[in-house]
């Protein structure tokens, strides 16, 4: 059964949903990684507090008065991309990845851990092409990729 979403603006309300559904979603998408690297939610609060709102433009997707899914962007670069597990598959990210591309016309890029295959699967299925491999900084110090959407020129446009 689809259900209704919308994307708008992040208001200081949604902290505590919205830093509790980013932990949810990492546990879920790569529990091995989590266990392993992860920090405690405090921890992750505070990052989110003190780096995430305050370099990115935070953007909410909200379903019966409750965000389900979030997007941190600056300028043409998705810093951060997560949908609740019990919202995946319906749509809810392709909107976001659509919005991003509102925003940004001509180019989007983000990275994603390479041990992350289901978000790879995702980026690539919506267009995302992997550009590089390399090593995400400290602290995670992670095998990533790099990918990028870029609009396509048409030949009528190219000549």
């Amino acid at each position: 059964m689809p259900i209704s979403f919308f994307i708008r603006d992040y208001r200081a309300a949604d902290f505590d949903a919205v830093t509790i559904l980013w932990r949810i979603a990492r546990e879920k998408s790569i529990p091995e990684f989590q266990n392993a690297k992860g920090h405690f939610f405090f921890e992750d609060q505070d990052y989110f507090h003190d780096f995430i709102l305050k370099q990115n433009k935070v953007f909410v997707v909200e379903s019966d008065h409750r965000p389900i899914a979030f997007m941190a962007m600056k300028d043409q670069f998705i810093d951060q991309l997560y949908v609740h597990p019990d919202r995946q598959k319906i749509g809810v990210g392709k909107a976001l990845l659509e919005y991003a591309r509102s925003l940004s016309p001509e180019h989007v890029w983000l990275y994603t851990l390479q041990i992350n295959t289901n978000a790879r699967a995702f980026y690539e299925k919506n267009g995302f092409v992997p550009e590089k491999f390399g090593i995400s900084p400290p602290p995670e110090s992670e095998p990533d990729v790099e990918y990028h959407w870029r609009k396509r020129r048409s030949l009528v446009e190219n000549v």
